[in-house]
């Protein structure tokens, strides 16, 4: 098997050079024939040059930086690397997408490749993202909804068994499993999904383009899977700050609401992200209300449900 591992750096160039050393040790371990390329957003940092200095110390005869003219978003910095191998004669069999701030643990590579050798329904598989304390992260879900939306937004017990079989973040499955789709801080895609459905939607700047991309592949007819034994540290949120230990602690940013608005239009229809978005605002308050009352603290964004608004209706604040 080709391999082609694309890693997208921006401002983290130190997380950047850890990643690739954890997964040189994976390289060695696998048959696979494997590439990787990491492509830098237009980091206004020292980060190109760090990565330069850094890999030409590892001396890693496969590895390339690839240092891109614009921060176009995680999309842009992912297709930057994949297009050109796709278009040249050594097209690899699979690309696995790899967040910089991530340490690839024993089996994460190798397990996925064995995997998506042995289902080859499989167009897409994600692996496991655990905390540095071992604890497992969510990292497998539904595809977002309305009602799916109305859940996240109440986040209490009866809401939430009610509408169970929407609830976009369930529980983490203990073994391989058909989901929804998986996040893109480990997504490993067959080749033949990209020729049928095109690369990544790079209009999403950040976030909601892997959920964009999973849906398309399973409209074409590719499953996506979650494989437990593919395991990764993810270290949450270091480029954005939007999940992760500062999720509470800043504004979420308006490309956030933008690739939201982009998924549920582009997807569903315009009329679905305003039945969305009403009944978003109409159970957060709600959500807040009942989390208060029984003591418990919702590890939110400041002024998230203003922000919601905002952002999605009021075109000056665009």
């Amino acid at each position: 098997m080709k391999v082609l591992v694309v890693i997208v750096n921006y401002k983290t160039p130190d997380l950047t050079l850890d990643c690739v050393k954890s997964l040189a040790v994976e390289i060695a371990r696998t048959e696979a024939q494997v590439r990787v390329v990491v492509t830098d957003n237009q980091s206004p940092d020292d980060s190109v040059a760090k990565l330069q200095a850094g890999f030409a110390h590892l001396d890693y005869p496969w590895l390339t930086l690839m240092p891109l003219d614009r921060n176009g978003g995680f999309a842009y910095g992912n297709n930057a690397a994949i297009a050109p191998a796709l278009a040249g004669e050594d097209k690899p069999d699979l690309i696995w997408l790899l967040n910089p701030d991530t340490i690839v643990l024993q089996g994460a590579l190798t397990e996925l490749i064995r995997f998506m050798q042995s289902h080859p329904q499989v167009g897409i598989g994600g692996g496991r993202a655990e905390n540095r304390d071992g604890s497992v992260r969510r990292s497998s879900f539904r595809f977002h909804t309305p009602l799916g939306e109305l859940e996240s937004a109440l986040q209490f017990g009866l809401a939430t068994r009610i509408l169970r079989n929407y609830v976009v973040a369930p529980g983490i499955p203990e073994s391989a499993q058909k989901v929804g789709w998986v996040s893109g801080a480990s997504m490993m895609i067959r080749r033949e999904v990209i020729e049928k459905i095109g690369l990544l939607d790079d209009a999403y700047f950040m976030y909601f383009e892997e959920t964009d991309f999973c849906l398309r592949a399973s409209r074409a007819g590719f499953e996506c899977w979650y494989v437990p034994q593919s395991r990764i540290i993810h270290l949450v949120g270091q480029s954005s700050g939007v999940t992760g230990a500062q999720r509470g602690a800043k504004r979420r940013p308006k490309y956030w609401f933008e690739s939201r608005s982009r998924f549920f239009d582009k997807n569903y229809g315009k009329m679905s992200r305003h039945v969305a978005n009403l009944l978003w605002l109409s159970a957060y308050p709600l959500g807040r209300l009942w989390q208060t009352l029984r003591g418990k603290r919702r590890d939110d964004p400041p002024k998230l449900w203003w922000d919601f608004l905002r952002y999605n209706y009021w075109p000056c604040s665009r």
